[in-house]
C-alpha cells in the first residue's frame, strides 16, 4: 500500500516536471526508480520492526525521497526527447511529491488499520514500565495492537505461538536475558520491542555506534542562542501569517458565542508564563460569564491531590463552547499572546498561577520555556494524561528542545485536533 501511495506521488510530480505534455511518458517510465529510491532511504522497512507506524515520522525521510527522485528526473529528462527541466518546474514537482505522498502514506496507514486485524501483543514484564507502556496502547489506539494478558519473561514458550508481537518492559532488565530474548523471537518469527528503563531525563537523544558498541549520546547543554532566536523568529511568522488567515473566523466565532450565552466574547485569564511570570491569556469564551465565581461548586483546589485539573464533563461549559474547545478553536486569540512573547507556537500548556503556587520544586522545570498553544501535552493524550504523564512528555520535549521537534509536534496538532479526543 505504501509502494501504491508512492507511485501516485511520484507519477502527480512526473506530470507536473513535464506540464502536463505529451513528454510526460518519458518521465513516467521512470517511476520505479522513485520506488528504489523510497527503498534505499528505508522507508518501507521500518513499518515492519516499529511498534507505532506514524507518517509525520518520515518527514525528512519524505522530503529527501521527493528531492532525490525530483533531481533523477532533472538528469534523466535532458537525454530524452522531453528536454531540459525548468527550475521553476523542478521546485513545483518537489512540492507535489512532498505533500502528496505525506498525504497519500497517511491515507494507506489509516486504510491498512481498518483492513487487517491488529496485531496480538503480550507484555512481558512487570512494575512501572510495563504498566507505562500498557498505558501508552491505552492512549494511542493507532498503534493497532491488540493486548493479551501480561506475562513473565519465563513464560515467552507459551505464548509463541499466539502473538504477533512481544513488548518485553522490565525496570530490572540483564543482557543476556534480552539477547535470549531476541534470538527466541528470531526462530519464532515473532516481532520484538524493548522498552528501555532509561527514559525521563536519563533519556538519550540519541543511539549511533562504535564498531560493534551501541553508545547513548545525550545533550548536556542548554540550548543555543541561535535556537532560541530562530524559535522566536518562526513564533513570529506564524503567529502573524495565523492571525492573517484565522481573522474571517474572529466575528463568525463572537456572534456564535453571543447568540448562545450571556457574556463577553473573549476570556483572559492571568497564567504562569516564562520562570513563573503572570500575564494575560486570551481566549474565546467557552463557559458561562460567572464561571470563575462557580469554580468552587465544581471542584476545590485544596483538595487536588496533583496541582491541575481538567473537567471531561464541566457544567459550565456552553454548547458553543464545547464545539470551539473540540476544535481548539477557543485558542485563536493566544497567536496574539504568542505575536507579543509571551507565549510560543510550541511549549507546554499555560497553568493557572494558582495551581503553579502548588508545585513542588522537581515540578518547576516546566516553567524553564514560554508556554504554548500546542504542545506534547496535546499531541500525547490532551485530557485524558495524569499529572505525571504530562510532566514526562513536557520534560521530554524541554530536555530535547529543537525547530523540528516543533515542527513534528505542529504536524501531529492536525489529526488529533480533528479527532477530538482528551479535548475538555
Amino acid at each position: 500500500m505504501l509502494a501504491l501511495a508512492d507511485l501516485i506521488a511520484a507519477a502527480a510530480a512526473s506530470l507536473v516536471v513535464t506540464s502536463w505534455g505529451a513528454d510526460a511518458f518519458w518521465a513516467l517510465i521512470l517511476l520505479p526508480a522513485w520506488v528504489v529510491i523510497a527503498k534505499l532511504i528505508g522507508l518501507y522497512d521500518r513499518d515492519h520492526v516499529a511498534i507505532r507506524h506514524l507518517t509525520v515520522d518520515e518527514l525528512p525521510a519524505l522530503a529527501a525521497w521527493a528531492a532525490a527522485g525530483v533531481a533523477l528526473l532533472a538528469l534523466v529528462l535532458p537525454q530524452t526527447p522531453a528536454g531540459p527541466v525548468q527550475p521553476s518546474s523542478a521546485l513545483a514537482a518537489w512540492v507535489v511529491a512532498a505533500g502528496s505522498v505525506l498525504i497519500l502514506r497517511g491515507g494507506a496507514r489509516w486504510a491498512w488499520r481498518r483492513l487487517t486485524p491488529p496485531e496480538v501483543t503480550a507484555v512481558l514484564g512487570d512494575g512501572d514500565l510495563a504498566e507505562m507502556i500498557r498505558r501508552k496502547l491505552e492512549l494511542f489506539p493507532d498503534m493497532h495492537l491488540s493486548l493479551v494478558d501480561e506475562h513473565d519473561i519465563e513464560a515467552f514458550d507459551a505464548l509463541a505461538g499466539g502473538v504477533d508481537r512481544v513488548i518485553f518492559a522490565s525496570d530490572l532488565m540483564e543482557p543476556g536475558e534480552v539477547g535470549g530474548l531476541v534470538a527466541l523471537c528470531r526462530e519464532r518469527q515473532v516481532k520484538l520491542s524493548v522498552i528501555s528503563p532509561l527514559h525521563g531525563r536519563a533519556g538519550p537523544v540519541r543511539l549511533s555506534r562504535v564498531a560493534d558498541l551501541p553508545v547513548l549520546e545525550y545533550e548536556t547543554w542548554d540550548p543555543s542562542r541561535s535556537t532560541a532566536m530562530i524559535k522566536r523568529g518562526f513564533d513570529i511568522v506564524v503567529s502573524a501569517i495565523g492571525l492573517l488567515i484565522t481573522a474571517p473566523l474572529f466575528p463568525v466565532i463572537a456572534i456564535a458565542i453571543r447568540l448562545d450565552s450571556r457574556g463577553p466574547v473573549f476570556f483572559n485569564q492571568t497564567r504562569a508564563g516564562l520562570d513563573g511570570r503572570p500575564f494575560q491569556m486570551h481566549k474565546f469564551r467557552t463557559m458561562v460569564a460567572d464561571a470563575e465565581a462557580r469554580l468552587e461548586d465544581v471542584i476545590h483546589l485544596d483538595d487536588l491531590r496533583d496541582p491541575v485539573f481538567k473537567l471531561s464533563d464541566d457544567p459550565r461549559v456552553t454548547r458553543v463552547g464545547r464545539l470551539l474547545r473540540r476544535l481548539s478553536l477557543d485558542e485563536l486569540p493566544q497567536l496574539w499572546n504568542v505575536l507579543r512573547g509571551e507565549m510560543s507556537i510550541v511549549g507546554p500548556r499555560p497553568e493557572q498561577v494558582e495551581l503553579v503556587q502548588r508545585y513542588r520544586p522537581e515540578h518547576r522545570f516546566r516553567l524553564s520555556v514560554k508556554p504554548g498553544i500546542t504542545g506534547p501535552m496535546q499531541v500525547f493524550g490532551r485530557g485524558d494524561l495524569t499529572f505525571h504523564e504530562r510532566l514526562a512528555v513536557e520534560l521530554d520535549y524541554i530536555e530535547n528542545l529543537s525547530l523540528a521537534r516543533d515542527l513534528r509536534i505542529i504536524a501531529e496538532t492536525v489529526p488529533v485536533t480533528l479527532r477530538g479526543s482528551g479535548a475538555y
